[in-house]
């Protein structure tokens, strides 16, 4: 059911064949294409697909780095991650479009070669103005490099091969989480954080070149329709909304006109694309899509674990760096093992699935990673590198066990003419999380922190009894020297403080989604439909 809501999806509303001649360069299927050949699209596809997993993850143990190159602030240097996911989550809805007006393999290439372009700029940036620029032209064309790429596998093989062509983009989808940390602290420790970027140059260039050689060009419907006005001022609102978040805690929140105006700007897009959806005949999303419970319910669930995933990730990248002294590149080993419990979880939970009911599934997850989180919360300057790594599995492997059944019971009773809008909105909704999570957190760290730092100075005092002990006679004294080492360790506990309200508020929104998976139902199997049959969605119990 999956694989074939990906498929339709990635190809936009190519249900229907157009009635115009087809170009004599064009290729009906690309099964009708040699193994080899095929085989030698797929390696390309893949690697464009590895280039935009890599980099959503790949930055993350940089960012300390990046802060202090472009002299920037805490909270500003996450705009590297929030504006790739936002232009990335944007920019994902008209890829159906794009990929049927233009055609499949020119999208590609444009895409592929902007991205490649983009990531040399983003290597290039002199400061954060020039970062979040490039970031999000990176993230605007990579977009389409995924879902194109689960198209084109799907299409290369008949149906009794899909499944090993999905595991095969299933792997590369992985990758992401486990290396992109690994990979990231590597370049960063024996290189310099540019390399992060520059590293796609030569991959991007190979990928282009190879496409051009080998890939065939899809069919083009120059009359294929799209709802302009509801994609715009749906952009216009989640655009502003981010900005707004990203912006707030240097601005001032709403003591500045500033954020005011992005208020605005962010209520009449969400308005806007609302009343076109209620009102047009061809809206952008079809309102009919929320009226399935388990699929307006699913969206819910995929905010919030879009939210804790990503910024979990951006929470743990400064405090193992800066609060826990651990080198770039042993950050990034840390990082890595949630991603080989979820790699782990999703193996198995794939097998366990089948026709059983997905939520006992998902509420095992929940309480894994729900558990971690809320270990998280308790963890201070002293934590172990191993407790971290199996807190970090631990973490993983509970999410794992949330994607594959969450993806399959949200589809399988959605009708089949919506699922084009559906997967758009599934991976904006996801993305959208995650940057408001960042954002919000991360502000509300760096507050937090100072609002902490304050508390503590005023119990510093020659009358606490803690200065009085044995061990904090190196503290006794007025010298300047005295003064600053009394000022780290006050920093450094007001942080630990932080973060650890972090983690806390992480749980309880965490705690959040079990009463969401305990309102969905669980759907009969519905049989798999040969080539060329229409799908039935399957009833609820």
């Amino acid at each position: 059911m999956q694989v074939t809501l990906a498929h339709r999806w990635a190809d936009g509303r190519l249900t229907t064949r157009s009635r115009a001649a087809a170009p004599r360069h064009v290729v009906e299927s690309l099964r009708e294409l040699s193994a080899a050949r095929r085989a030698v699209i797929s390696v390309f596809v893949m690697t464009a697909t590895v280039m935009q997993v890599l980099d959503t993850t790949v930055a993350n143990v940089s960012l300390p780095y990046m802060q202090g190159t472009l002299s920037t602030t805490q909270d500003q240097i996450n705009w590297v991650l929030t504006s790739y996911i936002i232009a990335s989550a944007i920019m994902t809805s008209p890829v159906g479009w794009l990929s049927a007006r233009f055609g499949r393999k020119r999208l590609y290439l444009v895409c592929t070669g902007g991205f490649t372009v983009a990531s040399m700029l983003c290597g290039l940036s002199q400061n954060i103005d020039q970062m979040v620029l490039f970031r999000v032209t990176q993230g605007a064309f990579g977009a389409a490099l995924v879902p194109l790429a689960q198209a084109v596998m799907l299409d290369a093989y008949p149906r009794e091969q899909r499944a090993a062509a999905m595991a095969i983009w299933g792997m590369g989808i992985m990758i992401g989480p486990i290396m992109g940390p690994v990979l990231g602290g590597y370049l960063t420790e024996n290189y310099t954080w540019r390399w992060v970027f520059y590293v796609n140059v030569p991959f991007g260039i190979l990928t282009a070149v190879g496409l051009s050689i080998s890939m065939p060009e899809s069919r083009i419907r120059r009359d294929a329709p799209f709802a302009w006005f509801g994609f715009l001022s749906l952009s216009l609102g989640v655009g502003a909304l981010q900005l707004m978040l990203d912006r707030g805690q240097d601005a001032g929140w709403f003591d500045s006109s500033e954020i005011w105006v992005e208020t605005i700007l962010s209520i009449a897009g969400f308005y806007f694309f609302v009343a076109d959806s209620v009102t047009s005949e061809r809206p952008f999303i079809e309102m009919r899509i929320f009226r399935d419970r388990n699929f307006s319910l699913a969206l819910v669930l995929m905010f919030l674990n879009g939210l804790v995933l990503m910024t979990t990730m951006a929470l743990m990248t400064p405090m193992l760096q800066n609060l826990l002294g651990y080198p770039v590149l042993a950050s990034g080993y840390l990082l890595g093992a949630r991603g080989i419990g979820t790699f782990f979880a999703m193996s198995i939970v794939g097998r366990l699935l089948g026709t059983r009911d997905a939520r006992p599934f998902m509420l095992f997850g929940l309480t894994l990673a729900t558990l971690a989180q809320w270990v998280m919360s308790g963890w201070n300057d002293n934590v172990s590198a191993q407790e971290i790594t199996i807190n970090g599995m631990m973490q993983g492997f509970g999410l794992g066990f949330v994607f594959t059944p969450l993806n399959t019971i949200a589809f399988a009773t959605l009708p089949k003419e919506l699922r084009t809008e559906a997967a758009g909105l599934w991976t904006l909704v996801r993305n959208i999380g995650a940057s408001i999570g960042i954002s919000v957190l991360i502000a509300r760290l760096v507050s937090r922190t100072t609002y902490f730092h304050a508390q503590l100075t005023e119990r510093v005092t020659p009358f606490s009894d803690a200065l009085r002990l044995p061990d904090a006679t190196a503290l006794a004294g007025h010298s300047p020297q005295t003064l600053a080492l009394l000022d780290r360790m006050v920093n450094q506990q007001a942080a630990v403080i932080a973060y650890s309200n972090d983690f806390l508020l992480m749980t309880l929104i965490s705690l959040v989604t079990f009463p969401v998976v305990m309102l969905m139902r669980h759907p009969k199997a519905a049989v798999v439909p040969r080539d060329g049959e229409e799908e039935a969605s399957a009833p609820l119990e």
